[in-house]
């Protein structure tokens, strides 16, 4: 394992084991235990000692409510299997049931990955960190008061109003098969968040993000939506993405990040259909580097359970800007990588129908969105991979006028508080035990010092 500049950074990585015993239920499709088998891959390559491991704080239900419905959270803190029968028409009304389930320990889940999103948000905003890690989290289809897409409560926007806090704007990145629709609904009206999603668009789920749905009133030209085809590869995607993102670092000079991951954009994806390798969606999340915002990174969607673990791990990697050996260590679930036993692995020969005639039109229409999102006066970010800035926003932004009671109390230099703060895949996970040291160092509060450098 070689180490190159990138080491510098100081990344903090949140992870549960308990996060790994959740189970939707027999053949669904989303899996909490990838979560527990990509800390085992990061454990086994010796990434952990290389950033601050911490087992997230179980957030309360007043915190989820900064977004979420008092009746929705309250919902989700008293179904079970047992007393389902007796909420039907709830079940009906918060969209609860078939692709989202009620299962054993629903919002302790929802409290464990929506911890890391909101407990990372609070170390970048008081910067103890320049960049946090958040696998378990990404649950970016949840509305306010409806369960959506395999999402219960929505880290993504959580984590987001805590950054705005302290931050003037923030820019959502969103990497996942599936268009970031409750994301990009919960800012849809403010210019303070703008929302940028690569995604299948067409006969797909959610079934929204055109290219035309760029943001209303105040949020007008702050969405950004890039609808794709079947067969997306490396290439094509590199070629809208870095453009689309260098230009919008330079008209909106955010002063953090949030970049979901989801892994169902890789080639082989269960659920997806774009051809995606490992390194071509690290790129992505290499580009955004480059610019030296601070980034909460965050999971995603990934349905293939042998791949999940792979990109997140390799993506740990580049976080820490390291490399690590293609094949891989032994570790618990090594029987699942098989035949290769290695890290990275081929794409299909699966045709791409994203025409670059049809990329190039989809990127011309959206620069000419982002002419007019207004700029931020004083402010240039740049990209410098060895240079970075995590001084915050860099400059002064004129106030926005929020649209929501949240992004009200959202306001930049309020500090925010941590208190309010097998074989068979489809096996429910049973090991209680913390097998690893990386998973007891405690999360700090608000107040504690600084971690050593």
């Amino acid at each position: 394992m070689s180490a190159s500049s990138g080491q510098s950074r100081r990344v903090a990585y949140f992870y549960d084991a308990e996060i790994g015993n959740f189970h939707y239920g027999q053949g669904h499709p989303m899996k909490p235990h990838r979560v527990r088998m990509t800390h085992n891959l990061v454990v086994n390559y010796g990434l952990y000692r290389m950033m601050e491991v911490f087992r997230p704080k179980p957030v309360n239900a007043a915190l989820m409510t900064r977004f979420h419905s008092d009746d929705y959270i309250n919902f989700l803190r008293i179904i079970t299997p047992d007393n389902m029968h007796e909420y039907l028409r709830q079940l009906q009304r918060f969209n609860v049931g078939e692709d989202c389930p009620v299962f054993d320990g629903l919002f302790e889940f929802c409290q464990l990955y929506t911890s890391g999103s909101i407990g990372g948000a609070v170390r970048l905003n008081q910067q103890w960190s320049d960049v946090v890690i958040n696998w378990a989290g990404g649950l970016h289809h949840a509305k306010k008061s409806e369960a959506s897409g395999f999402c219960y409560v929505n880290d993504c926007v959580l984590g987001i109003l805590e950054l705005l806090k302290r931050h003037q704007r923030v820019l959502y990145i969103d990497i996942d098969i599936h268009h970031g629709d409750g994301v990009e609904e919960a800012f849809y009206t403010t210019n303070r968040v703008m929302t940028v999603s690569f995604h299948k668009f067409g006969e797909y789920f959610p079934g929204t993000g055109d290219a035309h749905d760029v943001g209303y009133d105040e949020g007008k030209n702050y969405a950004i939506n890039f609808p794709l085809h079947d067969g997306m590869d490396d290439a094509s995607f590199k070629s809208i993405f870095e453009p689309i993102i260098g230009k919008i670092m330079e008209v909106f000079a955010p002063g953090a990040v949030v970049l979901q991951c989801g892994a169902d954009s890789l080639s082989g994806d269960r659920l997806g259909c774009f051809n995606l390798s490992l390194k071509g969606h690290a790129d992505c999340v290499k580009y955004v580097m480059t610019f030296g915002v601070p980034m909460l990174v965050l999971g995603g969607g990934g349905y293939t359970l042998r791949n999940v673990p792979r990109v997140w791990t390799y993506e740990t990697s580049v976080l820490l800007g390291t490399e690590v050996k293609d094949v891989l260590p032994y570790n618990d679930y090594f029987e699942y990588y098989g035949p290769d036993y290695r890290l990275h692995m081929p794409v299909s020969n699966m045709e791409n129908l994203n025409s670059t005639e049809y990329l190039e039109h989809i990127k011309t229409q959206l620069f000419g969105v982002l002419k007019d999102v207004e700029a931020v006066p004083g402010v240039q970010i740049k990209s410098q991979a060895d240079d970075m800035d995590t001084s915050g926003d860099g400059g002064a932004a004129p106030a926005a006028a929020p649209v929501a009671a949240a992004l009200a109390a959202a306001q930049p230099d309020d500090v925010s508080k941590a208190e309010e703060n097998d074989n068979n895949p489809d096996a429910k996970g049973t090991s209680d035990n913390r097998e690893h040291p990386a998973e007891f160092f405690p999360t700090p509060g608000p107040d504690a010092p600084p971690p050593a450098p």
